[in-house]
């Protein structure tokens, strides 16, 4: 009598889902929420859909950590992965773990040559730092949303001294396209930028980006390039996409971001990433 050996159906059935999981980034603000902070039902119900169909979701935020927990919550992410603070914070997610996440990778650098640079230009300009604890100083009573945390008012020196792992710098001054072009006339050097819907500015480490961050979780993850998937709608997703097989621009999203996208979806408004989301269920 001759045994026949080989996979069980369940083994065949957890590699047929394997090969069509697919590894999916989502931007936060003007994607996955509007610039209200509000997150549709459409939306949620999309995002978790996905979720509970086994793809590995990941966001992928220029919000800090304690600003990106409520977005994993919301849309039920309990393990997997997030990248936080444009790629300088890399999360992993485990209800079993005291915090539910543990910080895998954290990039830093010297914020001081860019802060000074910068401080020339724009004397009026309001900056806050993340510094390597999470913790953010800032100057001119600079709050903002995207931090997760209140910023400690300190003064520019102790910027100066400070280790970094993400840098905003915004102006009620100058008009979107004055900030451009002031940023762009600096010439900043050694670090990685992009320019807002406004006028601010995120500085992380140099070749620290999204699809930095999102690459090495690929390897992680073991996922064929061809299986990648990202949506997005500022100038700090523009790596992002051109790094997916799938690039998704956002409806609303300025033209250089369009420019890069394999195609482009409703506006937030209008739940353009719920629709991405239900094409996958």
């Amino acid at each position: 009598m001759t045994t026949l050996t080989g996979p069980s159906v369940a083994g065949i059935d957890d590699q047929r889902n394997a090969n069509h999981k697919l590894m999916i980034a989502l931007d936060v603000d003007g994607t996955l929420v509007d610039h209200d902070g509000h997150m549709s039902a459409g939306v949620r119900e999309a995002a978790r859909g996905v979720v509970a169909q086994g793809h590995d979701v990941l966001i992928a935020t220029g919000r800090s950590l304690n600003a990106t927990l409520p977005v994993i919550e919301q849309v039920g992410l309990e393990r997997g992965y997030a990248v936080c603070c444009n790629g300088g914070v890399t999360l992993r997610l485990d209800p079993a773990l005291d915090a539910g996440y543990e910080i895998i990778h954290k990039v830093t650098f010297d914020p001081a040559p860019a802060l000074k640079a910068l401080r020339e230009r724009l004397p009026s300009a309001k900056y806050a730092l993340e510094d390597e604890k999470g913790n953010f100083l800032s100057t001119e009573r600079f709050q903002d949303a995207s931090f997760g945390v209140e910023a400690v008012g300190v003064d520019f020196q102790t910027m100066l001294e400070a280790t970094a792992v993400r840098v905003v710098v915004f102006s009620s001054e100058n008009t979107p396209e004055e900030f451009s072009t002031a940023i762009r006339q600096i010439g900043l050097a050694g670090v990685t930028y992009s320019v807002g819907w406004t006028a601010w500015l995120d500085i992380a480490a140099a070749g620290v980006t999204k699809a930095s961050a999102l690459e090495q979780l690929r390897r992680r993850l073991g996922t064929h390039r061809s299986r990648t998937l990202a949506v997005g709608d500022g100038r700090n997703d523009i790596e992002m996409l051109e790094w997916a097989a799938r690039g998704v621009a956002m409806g609303q999203a300025p033209e250089e971001v369009i420019a890069v996208a394999d195609e482009v979806t409703a506006s937030v408004y209008d739940d353009g990433a719920a629709h991405v989301l239900r094409g996958l269920l």
